[in-house]
């Protein structure tokens, strides 16, 4: 018997990504897979019904989930969902568990056996299954086009008739995958680039890409490729050399965020208003509240002359690319487990052991666990 593979149509707001698009689904059902999809799955991805050959499509979650051996979704299911899911049954998405504990107690309960795609380490055999990677580097390309269209001038310098037009200056505070990005992106547009990050070790990676790093002297390296908390001396340390830099740019792109946790404050109020005339903030971790004190998630505002905009679930504002990136991260790690068409756990394999979040009716995340434990 061929695997059952079910393919969600995502119904969150602001999602528009499909996890499974045509080129992904040949490739798995090669590996012995019969793929499920509901009709219009992908059409917010530009994706029509007649784009997939190698699939099937039903009209109803009923027929989609009950026969299913695995599950693949760009966000959490519902709990209605869930529900339908047969017990032993395989989850691939993104779930969040510190914001969906109802959820991950009820794929405990269900014996649902989820792997959350934000919990892939982040070690080099598991590049290829990075979703939060893959995801951020569309974000941090959409964020220099973001800032360049709401910035009343132009990035590049400019020589005409009457004159030259000097370039504009543009900041990013937090170089991860998306910050390098939007560095890349603001330099191929012409613009002088900076670029920030309390782990120093960025600052080579800065310079690669053409950019000037900002050195406070802070080093805030964490575990799992994150900043560390950081402690008041070290952030009015930070300030001190950080503000000049903020209220010199015309465009700041801020990217610093914490899977599951609230995104630092990396740009004060105080900072803003001494910015200047017509600059421009993109704050990229809105969904943790934002890096920008002024930032309303999901909404972009003027505050005096400064522009503030903070998009929720950029990624999906390029449905099209994000869904073949992260189809392709889903495929990579099913093959982990997809051995001779039979689905073989190994959890002495790290990216296995690490990505799962429920298995066999436990949360298998210590640190999750406890945290559900005391809500």
């Amino acid at each position: 018997m061929p695997i059952q593979v079910a393919v969600l149509k995502e119904s969150r707001p602001h999602e528009q990504r499909v996890a499974m698009v045509p080129a992904v689904a040949d490739k798995l059902s090669k590996l012995g897979c019969d793929i499920c999809l509901l009709s219009g799955a992908g059409l917010s991805s530009k994706l029509p019904d007649s784009a997939y050959t190698a699939v099937r499509f039903v009209n109803t979650e009923q027929e989609l989930l009950v026969t299913a051996n695995i599950v693949l979704a760009v966000q959490p299911p519902t709990a209605e969902q869930i529900n339908l899911m047969p017990p032993g049954c395989i989850l691939l998405s993104f779930v969040y568990p510190h914001k969906e504990p109802d959820l991950t107690r009820l794929l405990r309960d269900k014996h649902i056996s989820c792997f959350a795609m934000e919990q892939v380490p982040r070690i080099s055999r598991a590049q290829a299954m990075d979703a939060l990677s893959s995801q951020a580097a569309l974000a941090g390309y959409y964020a220099a086009l973001l800032g360049a269209t709401k910035l009343a001038r132009i990035l590049p310098m400019m020589t005409t008739a009457v004159g030259s037009i000097r370039p504009a200056r543009c900041l990013v505070m937090g170089l991860g995958v998306a910050g390098l990005q939007a560095l890349a992106t603001a330099r191929r547009l012409g613009a002088i680039t900076e670029g920030y990050d309390v782990r120093p070790e960025t600052k080579e990676q800065a310079e690669s890409l053409g950019a000037k790093f900002v050195d406070t002297g802070v080093d805030a390296r964490g575990e799992g490729g994150y900043a560390r908390e950081l402690t008041q001396e070290e952030k009015d340390k930070i300030a001190s050399v950080v503000t000049r830099h903020i209220q010199q740019a015309d465009i700041v792109i801020t990217t610093a965020a914490i899977p599951g946790r609230p995104s630092p404050k990396l740009i004060s109020k105080a900072q803003v208003d001494g910015m200047k005339l017509g600059a421009v903030i993109i704050d990229l971790a809105a969904e943790g509240g934002g890096n920008c004190e002024y930032s309303v998630p999901g909404e972009t505002i003027t505050q005096g002359q400064i522009t503030i905009a903070a998009p929720l679930n950029v990624p999906s504002l390029l449905a099209e690319h994000a869904s073949e990136l992260y189809a392709k991260n889903l495929l990579n790690l099913l093959q982990l487990f997809i051995v001779d068409g039979e689905i073989t756990l190994d959890w002495d394999d790290e990216v296995q052991a690490k990505t799962v979040l429920t298995h066999q009716g436990e949360i298998k995340p210590a640190a999750v666990k406890a945290a559900l434990e005391q809500q």
